[in-house]
């Protein structure tokens, strides 16, 4: 691996070899933003990528938009860029992927390095903003390198390989996460539309009179005959009485007391009503004989 650290040799490192092997070194930076570079190294290479991204900034500081902050958790395994406060990761540079890593001579605040990324395989050069710890920052990543190198050679090659392996099956895992949690929002859309296909709106399936093939509503002797209402959703009309009217058999039409009224009788047969319903104020005569109502003067 390639790397730019513009320090003497016999420089003591900043951290226990613990720190980085075991755990990692948190720093807090401004982070510029990462562009693609044709090269994996070299010191025009970086100054062509700080030059290209200080210019996108200073758009963005135009438009109002602040340099978003980030955290740095380096190791011997990589450098993670994550956000500070949800702590969510962002970018996931692995140690073996980096090819370069530099500060700025002219600005003290810059630091870069480049990556290669693990899906386009493409080289993107990362720069950071950091007013105190660029300097510092560069040697933690350096010491990592050194430690990672080392151990490299006492396992023979085999741990890089296996970190290779790991790194791998842990982006496949992340894949299927998210395509099994979209698999999960499409079968969730898909059974809410298959509900409301099946019940229709306003409607209930208990509700409803079974019928037979002709669309017809069975005949029950146990149940009365209920008219159904009409298809539009108003009362049915009332049956209609026939206009023919039967006779019996000595040609006379049937006495119908629902229907007939004082018009419907004979005189002679309205005149006896008549005195009928007014003898029932003082008496009744009926054919000599007397009925009083009194119960005192009552007598037969």
């Amino acid at each position: 691996m390639n790397r730019a650290f513009n320090r003497k040799k016999d420089k003591s490192w900043m951290h226990t070899p613990e720190a980085l092997a075991k755990h990692f070194i948190p720093y807090n930076a401004k982070f510029l933003g990462n562009t693609e570079v044709d090269q994996p190294k070299g010191t025009e290479v970086v100054k062509d990528a700080v030059r290209k991204l200080k210019f996108q900034r200073h758009i963005k500081k135009s438009e109002g938009q602040k340099i978003p902050k980030v955290e740095l958790q380096i190791s011997i395994y990589g450098v993670k860029i994550l956000d500070p406060k949800s702590k969510e990761v962002q970018y996931n540079c692995q140690l073996h992927r980096i090819s370069f890593c530099a500060d700025d001579k002219t600005d003290k605040r810059i630091f870069t390095f480049i990556c290669k990324d693990s899906e386009s395989n493409k080289h993107l050069c990362y720069v950071f903003d950091s007013e105190k710890c660029a300097e510092e920052i560069t040697l933690t990543i350096g010491q990592a390198f050194d430690l990672a190198y080392k151990k490299f050679l006492e396992s023979g090659g085999k741990d890089v390989e296996t970190r290779k392996q790991i790194g791998g099956l842990q982006k496949r895992i992340q894949d299927l996460e998210a395509e099994n949690s979209e698999l999960k929002k499409q079968l969730q859309v898909l059974e809410e539309q298959l509900m409301i296909a099946q019940v229709p709106p306003g409607s209930s399936m208990s509700s409803k009179t079974p019928t037979d093939i002709f669309d017809m509503v069975p005949f029950s002797p146990m149940t009365p005959l209920v008219p159904l209402p009409a298809s539009n959703g108003s009362a049915p009309p009332p049956p209609a009485r026939p206009t023919e009217i039967s006779r019996d058999l000595f040609g006379a039409e049937p006495f119908d007391p629902f229907t007939c009224g004082a018009a419907d009788f004979p005189p002679d047969i309205q005149s006896k009503l008549d005195e009928m319903q007014e003898g029932f104020k003082m008496g009744l005569t009926v054919e000599g004989t007397v009925f009083s109502l009194d119960p005192l003067e009552g007598r037969c």
